[in-house]
């Protein structure tokens, strides 16, 4: 969750993460020692005050032995289910909603996703094993990533593994839109 607003998702992280930590039998230092993630960074986000990247919370979930989806869905939610909110861009209208996530061999997870006019996410890569498949739905995204970046429109789509750096950036001047899978 990188750049201007934090989305009320927050809210759930917090006590999504507290009580798997509890669960797991850690201390917030112990917890921060597995994840790579401050422990002040921990209880500032078990207290809702905290801004941290998708990628923090995959590295927390995976210290955790849990899933992202699971951090983040509304208590009572169902996995196949969540609809939240889990970033917002600088530009009115970008945004990316988890629609819902499965069991892969780690997880699988549904989003759309929504940037306006020049808007832009910048991704931190991901552990070897992880991809990714988009289907633009609207608009255009240029995908930023080695050894080239690739252009996509309106019915196009892309898979790529995600362990080295990307970026999604609106290169329409409207809004632009797309469908995304992450699969472990």
């Amino acid at each position: 969750m990188q750049h201007d607003e934090t989305p009320a998702v927050l809210a759930h992280v917090g006590g999504n993460l507290r009580r798997a930590r509890q669960k797991a039998g850690l201390s917030q230092a112990d917890l921060a020692q597995r994840s790579g993630i401050s422990r002040r960074t921990i209880i500032n986000l078990e207290g809702g005050e905290a801004n941290i990247s998708l990628t923090g919370l995959d590295r927390l979930a995976e210290a955790l032995g849990t899933s992202f989806a699971t951090l983040v869905a509304a208590p009572g939610a169902v996995a196949t289910a969540i609809d939240e909110i889990t970033w917002r861009g600088t530009a009115s209208g970008s945004e990316a909603v988890l629609l819902g996530s499965v069991p892969a061999r780690k997880e699988a997870q549904l989003w759309t996703w929504t940037l306006g006019p020049g808007d832009r996410y910048d991704a931190q890569p991901d552990p070897e094993g992880w991809h990714e498949m988009l289907l633009v739905t609207r608009g255009a995204l240029r995908l930023e990533r080695a050894p080239s970046d690739v252009t996509l429109t309106v019915g196009q789509h892309v898979s790529f593994s995600t362990s080295t750096p990307y970026a999604y950036v609106n290169v329409h001047d409207g809004a632009t839109s797309f469908a995304r899978a992450v699969v472990n």
